[in-house]
C-alpha cells in the first residue's frame, strides 16, 4: 500500500514521524488535516468528496479526513504542511497564508467582496492567481469553499466606531489585525484552536469569525452579541501536495479533478444555507443579532477604501491587476 498521510505529533512535543505502509498495492491513503471541529460543513464537505474519490477511483484512492486538528497541525500551517509533505492534503483557510504570500489576502480586504455575489465575481480573477501560487508551494488546489460573512461578537452592543475603542478582539489574519486596529480595538490574531480557550481565560473578550463558528464555539456561554459586519470573506481551499498527486494514475487524476470541479458549486450553496441555520442557532441561544447602520456602516466603508490603497502599495502587479479587473467588472 501506498500510503502518503502521516501524523504530526507536535502537539505533544514529540519528533514528528511519518507513518508509511510499505506493502505493494494499488491503494493510496491521504490523511487530510483539518483545523475545524467534527460537524463544521467544511469538515462535512471534505467527507462527502473523501466517499465521491473513493467510489470514483474504485477505492484506490482513499481520504481519511482529520478533523479538529487532530494532527496536530495549526490552521496557519496548512499551506507549509502540505508543501513539505508533513501531510499530502489539508482544508487551508487562506486569509491565514498572507505571510507566506500577499496574494492570498485578496478576498479578506474589508468589504472588497461583500457576499457570495460578488466574492463569485471575484473569483473569476482571483482563482487563477491561487492555483498558481499553489503550484509554487508544491500543491493543487481541488476545490475552495467560502465561509458565511465574518460577524463581530461581543459581550456588549456595538453601535457606533467608539463601541470598538479597547476591545480585545480576536482577529484572523494581518488584514482584520490593520482593520480593526484602525477602528480603535486591540485585536489579536489566533487560530480557531486557541479562540474558546483566549474566551474562557478572559484573554479576549470578543471574536470576529462566521456564524458558523460561533455555533461551533458555543459563544452563547460567553458573548451576548453578534453585529454582522460582513466585513470580509474568507475561503477554504483543499490543497494536495503534488507529489503526493503524481504518484496516483492519470485516470485518477482525471477523476478527482472532475469531482472537485463539479461539487464546489454545490459546496458553496451549502455555505449559504448553513449562514441561514446557524443564525437562527445563534438567535436561540441567546445571541442579539444585528447589522450596521448609519454612521457606523459609512465609517466602516470609508476605512475599507483606505486599507485597499494600503494594500495594493505592496501587493505587486498580479494583485493590483486582480482587483482592477473585479471593479471595474462588478462597478465598485
Amino acid at each position: 500500500m501506498k500510503h502518503s498521510g502521516i501524523v504530526k505529533t507536535l502537539a505533544l512535543g514529540l519528533t514528528g514521524a511519518a507513518l508509511i505502509g510499505f506493502q505493494a498495492s494499488a491503494k493510496t491513503v491521504w490523511d487530510m488535516s483539518i483545523a475545524w471541529p467534527a460537524g463544521n460543513f467544511h469538515v462535512a464537505n471534505a467527507e462527502e468528496f473523501a466517499g465521491k474519490v473513493k467510489a470514483a477511483t474504485g477505492g484506490e484512492v482513499e481520504i481519511v479526513v482529520h478533523p479538529g486538528g487532530e494532527l496536530g497541525i495549526k490552521g496557519p500551517e496548512g499551506m507549509i504542511a502540505v508543501r513539505d509533505g508533513i501531510v499530502p492534503m489539508a482544508d487551508i483557510l487562506m486569509n491565514q497564508q498572507v505571510g507566506e504570500d500577499k496574494y492570498f489576502g485578496i478576498e479578506s480586504l474589508p468589504y472588497l467582496a461583500s457576499g457570495y455575489e460578488e466574492l463569485e465575481v471575484l473569483h473569476k480573477y482571483f482563482r487563477p492567481g491561487i492555483d498558481k501560487l499553489a503550484k509554487k508551494f508544491n500543491q493543487k488546489i481541488l476545490f475552495v469553499v467560502p465561509w458565511p460573512g465574518q460577524a463581530v461578537y461581543s459581550k456588549h452592543e456595538i453601535k457606533v466606531i467608539g463601541d470598538l475603542k479597547g476591545f480585545k478582539l480576536r482577529v484572523v489574519d494581518k488584514n482584520g489585525h490593520n482593520f480593526f486596529s484602525r477602528l480603535g480595538a486591540a485585536p489579536l490574531q489566533l487560530p480557531w484552536g486557541e479562540v474558546v480557550p483566549s474566551l474562557a481565560s478572559g484573554v479576549i473578550s470578543g471574536v470576529t469569525t462566521s456564524s458558523s463558528s460561533g455555533v461551533d464555539g458555543k459563544f452563547w456561554e460567553f458573548l451576548g452579541y453578534m453585529s454582522r459586519f460582513n466585513w470580509q470573506s474568507s475561503s477554504n481551499m483543499i490543497n494536495v501536495n503534488l507529489d503526493a498527486w503524481n504518484d496516483i494514475s492519470p485516470a485518477h487524476q482525471a477523476a478527482i479533478e472532475k469531482l472537485g470541479k463539479e461539487m464546489q458549486p454545490v459546496f458553496w450553496t451549502k455555505s449559504k444555507a448553513e449562514d441561514e441555520k446557524k443564525i437562527a442557532t445563534l438567535k436561540k441561544n441567546g445571541i442579539s443579532v444585528s447589522t450596521p447602520a448609519g454612521a457606523l456602516k459609512t465609517d466602516l466603508a470609508k476605512l475599507a477604501e483606505v486599507m485597499w490603497a494600503d494594500y495594493l502599495k505592496g501587493a505587486g502587479p498580479e494583485a493590483a491587476k486582480t482587483i482592477a479587473d473585479y471593479r471595474k467588472d462588478i462597478g465598485k
